[in-house]
This record gives C-alpha cells, structure tokens and sequence, in this order.
C-alpha cells in the first residue's frame, strides 16, 4: 500500500477534486457508497428509456402520426352532425386531440 493519495482521474473536475481532498475518510465512504448508487441508477432508467423508446418504435401502428404518442386512444367526436375519428391522449393535466378522418357511414 502506498502511503502517497491517490491520483484522480483526469475525467473528473478539479472543483470535485478539491472539495473531496477536504472530506473525512468517514464522509468519502458515504459519498462513494451514494456515487456509486447513483450510477446504478442513471444507468438504469437510460437501460429503461432505450427500451421503452425500441419498445415504441417496434409497435408503432403504421397509421399512428409521429407527433401523436404511443398511448393514444381513437375517439369519435360529432361536429355539425359529421362524425370524425380523433387521436386522443392526456398530457399532463390536459386532454389532447388530433384528426384522424371521418368516420365512414357505408360501414
């Protein structure tokens, strides 16, 4: 065991170096404990974002515009006695609408 400090890697900023040569070796095992916590995390929810976003490339219906998301449910809406289908999903606290096409009577 050497009895010099360990040298930092060159990725990490000389602020973060500096405030952690001022850390008790107590408070660096916390900080590394929480770091490395921390990682596994941000790791994780990029795993879970990378798959959810294959997840909706891979069952994107084909009339499903790019602009409306995945969760979206149609709906019909009567207007002036004309019924029309309505891409229709909530965002956030509010309900939003896209034109689909009318509805076809003949059916």
């Amino acid at each position: 065991m050497s009895y010099e400090p360990p040298t930092p890697p060159a990725e990490l900023p000389t602020d973060i170096v500096d405030t952690l040569n001022d850390y008790s070796p107590e408070l660096l095992r916390h900080v590394a404990s929480y770091t490395e916590e921390l990682a596994e995390h941000r790791e994780r929810e990029e795993r879970l974002a990378e798959k959810e976003e294959e997840d909706e490339i891979d069952e994107r219906p084909d009339d499903l515009p790019e602009d409306v998301p995945l969760k979206a449910t149609i709906t019909i809406k009567e207007i002036n006695g004309n019924r029309y289908y309505y891409w229709q999903w909530r965002d956030g606290d509010k309900i939003r609408s896209q034109y689909k096409g009318p509805v076809d009577s003949s059916g």
